[in-house]
Order: C-alpha cells, then structure tokens, then sequence
C-alpha cells in the first residue's frame, strides 16, 4: 500500500467498512486489515486490539465523519496508516492510535451519560489487559494528544512537538492522524487525477500552442460537504503541521515519522492538484485566463512567496493569503473567509497552484519550511 494514494486508501476504507457492516462485525478480518505485517511478541496482543475495537465500536455508535462516512473508520485507516510506515509495529502505538480522539471525540458532553458510562466501562476493562507500564504511557500519550480548551492550533501542535523529544511516537500518531484527514476528503466516483496529469496540463498550458490545457472526462460532481475552500483549509493545517515538524526537527530520528512527514506532503500536494484541475475544468476554462493566472503564481514563486508568510497587501492576490483566509480560531469568522474564497474561483485556482508548490517543496528539500509558522501563531515579520 503507497501511503499517500487515494486509490489504495479507498480500497483499505472500504474493506473496513464491509467488515463493519458484516452480520456479527468481522473484528478477527479488520484486524488483519490494519496489522498485515505485524508480529504480536506477547500472549493477549490481539485480544486487547479486538477488545479496543468493541470499545470503539459501542462509543461512536452511529456517528458519521463530515463526510458521511462513519466515524470509527477515521481511528482504524489511522492505525493501519501507522502500522504500514512502521517496521515493528508495537502494540502501545497502535493503541495511541487507535484512542488517539478519545478526550476530545468521545466525552460525556458528546456521547450523553448512557452511552459514556457503558463505554467507560469497557474502556476500563480493556485498561486491566495491558501491561501497567503500558497503560501509564497510554494515558500519558492521549492527555499529550488532546487540544486543550484554551490553546490555539499552533499552540497545541508546538506543544505536542515539544514534548515528542521525550515521546517520539506521538509525531508519527499525529502524522498518521493527519494524513488520514487529508485522504479523506473525497466521495467523488471519479478521481481527477487518474484520467490527467496535473504537470503535463499546466506546460500544455503554459507554452501555446503545445495543447488545449485540461478537458474533463465526466460531468461535474454533485458538490460534496467539503467544497473546495474548505479542503484548502485542510491544506492549510497540514502546512502547518510539517512547517512545525520540520522546523523542529521532530521527524529526523523516526523512520516512520519519517515516511508519513513525506506521504502528508505528498497526499495534500496531490489533493492541490485535483482542486486546481476542478476549477480549470469547469470554472475556469479559458486557457488564457488559466495561463495568466499560473504565470502570475509562478512570479510570485519566483520571488520567495512560498517560502514565507506573507502579510496582506494590494501588490499581489497571494500575499496575506494564510492570514485573510484560513487564520480564524473563531470558527464562525473562517467560515465567512472561506465562502468569499470560494466564490473566488480565480483566487482559488491560485491558492490551490501554490499549495502544490508547497508542498512539492516539502518533499524535494530536507531544510524547506514556511518562515514565520510558529508555536505562537504565523507572523509576516
């Protein structure tokens, strides 16, 4: 399974679900699913998984991730995501994994007094199953993984950085976390990218009269619940994310850290690309708006645009465009950003090429990351 591809990781989504879905739920089948390469070193290994699946299962119930399907999928693809960059894969990290939302996801306030109380109930149980070290560490790692009220998102994923120089496992639990986020934005049936090779388009494009630029195969999609704004803004956050890991240079010494740090970069850089073929194929048709439009990110590139958060300003559509659009704690304000950006199909086409960039620039060069991304919030300087 290639980490960062949409094609494996609706193949891996939907065996989990038909196992979910299965009379009598197959727990024995998903975890094969997630642990396919795995050795279990101590009597009980499975058992415990199997009985963390349950406790899932009983506390997410019927809830559905934004995107419809349901919510117990985004913990199990997380863990398999995990276990698949991992050479030994150990039990305490799928367990993170596996519980990594469980102080912020499910709560009394989320799940009602009923339901938490059965499901802290068997959460207990399955506590008694493991080694005491290994539950101290596990409580350890949830508390370290759950955003406090109070703290911002750069505050939170600083402080979980900070912390990974004596906990190192939990950059590759949010790394996996991330990742899955990314890989599961679509319902579309079709992907953009298998019929298009965003690269070729863009130099058809660019150097007239060498092609007609993009012409889509099939219809345009019904629009699903994420629109195209709002997975920018999921962009945005990954951007966020490895600007800080790298920064801090919390992967260097985790292989696996490593492997879904470059899987990220690659997923959102392709995620950009399937976004900006969507607006040339049915928003922004015209090859000469498209080239105008390119070349005017490609200038913007070419003096260091990328490379730094800009602050707004009338000298170019790009520059403030972390701080107008995606910088809201306030989720009400972000909301209002992102449908004037999404009635800006231009803008949007433009941020979308840019992420690209970015996020090409993630995987082509150990020492890029975004300059003024900090703990403490993004900063022009």
């Amino acid at each position: 399974m290639l980490l960062h591809d949409l094609t494996d990781f609706m193949r891996l989504s939907a065996a989990l679900n038909i196992q979910l879905a299965a009379q009598g739920v197959g727990w024995e089948n998903i975890l094969r699913l997630i642990t396919s390469r795995m050795a279990f070193n101590r009597p009980g290994e499975r058992e415990v998984l199997i009985h963390v699946f349950e406790y899932l299962a009983q506390a997410y119930g019927l809830k559905r991730r934004v995107v419809g399907p349901p919510a117990i999928l985004h913990p199990l693809r997380a863990t398999a995501l995990l276990t698949q960059a991992s050479e030994r894969p150990q039990l305490l990290d799928m367990l993170t994994e596996l519980l990594h939302d469980k102080y912020e996801d499910l709560t009394i306030d989320r799940l009602g007094e009923n339901i938490f109380a059965q499901a802290e109930a068997k959460f207990r149980g399955l506590l008694k199953e493991i080694d005491p070290a290994d539950e101290w560490y596990l409580m350890e790692r949830l508390d370290h993984l759950a955003m406090k009220p109070t703290e911002t998102y750069y505050q939170y994923i600083g402080r979980l950085l900070n912390r990974a120089v004596q906990t190192p496992e939990l950059v590759r639990v949010k790394l996996a976390d991330r990742l899955d986020n990314t890989l599961d934005l679509h319902i579309d049936v079709e992907d953009f990218l298998k019929d298009a090779d965003f690269f070729k388009v863009v130099f058809q494009i660019m150097f007239p009269p060498s092609g007609s630029g993009y012409k889509p195969t099939h219809e345009h999609p019904i629009t699903p619940p994420l629109n195209g704004a709002q997975r920018l803004y999921q962009l945005f956050k990954n951007a966020v994310v490895l600007s800080l890991v790298r920064e801090k240079h919390a992967a260097i010494g985790d292989p696996a850290a490593r492997r879904l740090f470059e899987a990220l970069a690659l997923a959102s850089m392709h995620e950009g690309q399937r976004i900006a073929l969507h607006i040339m194929a049915y928003h922004e048709p015209e090859i000469e708006r498209q080239r105008t439009l390119l070349m005017d990110v490609q200038r913007y590139a070419q003096e260091g645009g990328f490379t730094r958060i800009t602050p707004p300003s009338d000298k170019h559509s790009l520059d403030g465009l972390f701080m107008k659009r995606f910088d809201y704690p306030d989720s009400t304000m972000r909301d209002e950003r992102l449908s004037e950006l999404y009635k800006d199909k231009g803008l949007m086409l433009q941020a979308a090429v840019s992420f690209v960039g970015i996020f090409m620039s993630f995987v082509h060069s150990d020492d890029f990351w975004i300059r003024g991304i900090s703990d403490h919030g993004i900063d022009a300087g």
